[in-house]
């Protein structure tokens, strides 16, 4: 099979800039390369990466994309720029995967269109009729697509992100690792990081007299985070618990990150965004890592993050959510034994999620799609 991968305009590949959809479908494309398949990855060309190369089998393109701007609209103009270039650069396949704004409606290829949902949609798919498949990572985003565009219901299919692979000696028990709470993901106020700060700091001295907190990830606003104001914010609301919360900035190498992760006990992912998460890929990769995970009552979280089972949920909707936070993880930190099980739950939970099972759902569903067009 030929399949293209097309990819934004914001974020190379490798992901030294980070970007969650760019990671998956990088591990993706890897994996149905090394099962034969033809596979071309087109993405935005950054730094010192060759315009084209082979690399693990995918076939790179790289054209001229741009740094995130801070204007929504400014962002999609030049996504519109990028999706002519990348429409372009993409050659000819059975599957042309994709999951920018424009693409589906500039692209003139004949390739089978697979457009991945990486979002809450804003309307727009009810123009992408021409579309094979409308990709969900979640029922959530399935939801919403068929919601906003009920006359393309049909095309929907949920298959997850992958989480990401793990060394095959396994992780650390999470008893036998320092006294660490992780956060990773963006510095913005959506993701809630300041309700997870407020409470470490007005328990630092009593219930997490023991512990610390580390927040991984970009703050400026080119990689997706508020900027410095919030960061600030942020720093000011961690002062009573002096040097015990760290800014560590981003890790965007994967064995690093990995070894962040298998630092921490317990990974907090507070998340307010109602319609921005589309499925929690840095949960899942901390319980591949071996944490236990404590996430925010999002339903996303939902479909691998079952309440005392294979992490934990606080509910944030709540009338004091940092309370709620606080009083969840003194409670996850009480019970070591427990702490240690759900750990490890959570850890064989992600096993469903490896790459080499969501690439046979991907290409399961891509063989349907030929065969129906046959």
């Amino acid at each position: 099979m030929k399949i293209t991968i097309a990819l934004g305009a914001f974020f190379p590949v490798p992901t030294v800039l980070g970007g969650a959809v760019e990671k998956a479908w990088l591990a993706l494309a890897e994996e149905f390369a090394a099962r034969g398949h033809q596979v071309t990855m087109v993405s935005r060309r950054f730094g010192s990466f060759p315009n084209e190369e082979m690399t693990r089998g995918v076939q790179h393109r790289r054209v001229p994309g741009f740094s995130a701007p801070r204007s929504l609209f400014w962002l999609k103009f030049l996504d519109l720029i990028y999706s002519f270039r990348a429409s372009a650069a993409s050659p000819e396949a059975d599957i042309l995967v994709t999951n920018t704004f424009w693409l589906p409606l500039v692209v003139r290829s004949r390739s089978r269109l697979y457009v991945h949902v990486a979002r809450f949609p804003k309307g727009q798919l009810r123009f992408y009729g021409r579309a094979a498949r409308l990709q969900a990572p979640s029922e959530a985003i399935a939801r919403e697509i068929r919601a906003q565009a009920p006359n393309l219901a049909d095309r929907v299919r949920v298959i997850p992100y992958p989480a990401p692979t793990v060394a095959r000696d396994g992780v650390r028990p999470v008893n036998q690792r320092p006294k660490r709470i992780l956060y990773v993901g963006r510095i913005h106020p959506e993701k809630g990081i300041h309700l997870l700060v407020q409470c470490f700091a007005e328990r630092a001295r009593t219930d997490f007299a023991d512990w610390e907190l580390m927040i991984t990830g970009p703050a400026n606003k080119e990689g997706g985070g508020a900027g410095d104001e919030y960061l600030e914010r942020l720093r000011a609301l961690a002062a009573p618990a002096a040097d015990r919360v760290v800014f560590s900035g981003p890790i965007f190498d994967q064995a690093r990150l990995g070894e962040a992760m298998q630092d921490a006990q317990i990974f907090v992912y507070p998340s307010l965004a109602e319609t921005g998460e589309s499925f929690g890929l840095a949960p899942l990769e901390a319980m591949a890592n071996g944490c236990a995970v404590v996430v925010s009552a999002l339903e996303c979280f939902g479909e691998f993050v079952h309440d005392g089972s294979t992490g934990y949920t606080f509910d944030h909707r709540a009338h004091d959510p940092v309370k709620a936070l606080g009083d969840r993880l003194r409670a996850v930190m009480a019970d070591e034994t427990k702490l240690a099980g759900i750990a490890q739950a959570g850890y064989e939970k992600s096993q469903e999620y490896s790459s080499p099972r969501v690439a046979d759902q991907f290409l399961k569903d891509f063989e349907s799609i030929l065969e129906r067009a046959s």
